[in-house]
């Protein structure tokens, strides 16, 4: 397995990248056959030196350019063609590796992948899908931000890439797929839901139909289907939701010496706790839908989630997910087809 990290544009530098790296690569000896690191050079030798990093499957890259935060997208993507987050996605768009992992402007991977990498045959866009933990299940969130503006089609695709991903990472064997909307009615929501409800119910997925916000964490849905827009506001009201929980659990155990005891007591449930909402072990995002692996990490993102997010890239890469979701969509454009006569041969139509 061949793996791109673009190793700049990270909030806390190419060291912690790299020292994410290092855990990889003592985690995987044998799926890892080679890691690039794409950056400034004199940056990632140092980072290497500091970290005690020797490994004869790490190959730099060096790139001269930096797309920031602040930086827009198509613009930065246009004017700095020496970005390390454009060279990284060149290596795999030029077939010399498998996948690419950046903690980059996330405008930015979305705009250089679709163009360097191409959307897979049968997909208009591609979608970050973000898996989230619930009590007793995790579900994926499709998309997450990719696209705030979205047709019926694009939401079918990203119900069909969803339930690829629950099946083939998250390990459920027939994922439950719901379109997240104001009711559970058919008839409920705007136009492009109702519309999106329409297709999704003639292709051979597990669709369960519309689900409302309160269903996302009482195990009644693997995977959740919505536009770049309110899967965004999901995924940030869902990350700010537990933030706050941790910090009033904090403040509400703290404000008596019976409390701290209970504290005490129930010191190991906490930890657990923590670590089954901890965003760090799911490692980022993919960007489905594109002809090669993308992976979008946080910002913030520390050592751990950079480990993570190269193991959970080596698994998606073995297991075929781009593959199989061309499968899937072509079976879909079939299933449309016999239903309406008629009507255009391909979903991405």
């Amino acid at each position: 397995m061949r793996i791109v990290v673009d190793v700049m544009g990270g909030d806390h530098g190419c060291g912690v990248v790299i020292e994410g790296v290092r855990r990889a690569l003592d985690a995987d000896k044998k799926n890892l056959t080679a890691l690039f690191l794409v950056g400034n050079q004199e940056e990632i030798q140092a980072a290497l030196r500091s970290t005690g990093l020797r490994d004869e499957r790490l190959q730099v890259v060096h790139a001269s350019e930096v797309m920031t935060m602040e930086d827009k997208p198509t613009a930065a993507f246009r004017k700095k063609k020496d970005s390390s987050m454009s060279r990284a996605i060149e290596l795999v768009g030029d077939g010399k590796a498998d996948a690419v992992i950046s903690l980059g402007n996330t405008g930015g991977i979305l705009a250089a992948a679709t163009v360097m990498l191409r959307p897979l045959p049968g997909v208009e866009r591609a979608g970050i899908a973000t898996v989230i933990p619930g009590p007793d299940n995790q579900f994926v969130l499709l998309d997450s931000g990719a696209n705030s503006e979205c047709k019926p089609i694009h939401l079918l695709q990203y119900a069909v890439m969803g339930s690829v991903y629950s099946r083939e990472i998250l390990g459920y064997k027939k994922p439950r797929v719901g379109l997240l909307n104001v009711g559970t009615e058919e008839t409920k929501g705007n136009e492009l839901t109702q519309e999106a409800f329409k297709l999704c119910k003639e292709i051979d997925i597990n669709f369960i139909g519309n689900v409302e916000g309160y269903d996302l964490f009482a195990n009644r849905v693997d995977v959740v289907v919505c536009d770049g827009f309110v899967g965004n506001v999901v995924l940030k009201t869902c990350e700010g939701l537990a933030g706050a929980m941790i910090t009033m659990l904090k403040q509400e155990l703290s404000r008596n010496p019976k409390r701290k005891l209970g504290a005490y007591l129930a010191q190991n449930g906490l930890r657990a706790i923590k670590r089954r909402m901890d965003p760090e072990a799911y490692g980022g995002a993919p960007l489905l839908g594109l002809n090669g692996s993308v992976m979008k990490c946080h910002g913030s993102a520390k050592e751990r989630s950079i480990m993570n997010a190269i193991r959970i890239t080596t698994e998606a890469v073995q297991h075929q997910i781009n593959q199989t979701i061309c499968e899937e969509l072509k079976r879909a454009t079939a299933r449309l087809a016999a239903a309406k006569p008629g009507t255009p041969t391909s979903v991405a139509a």
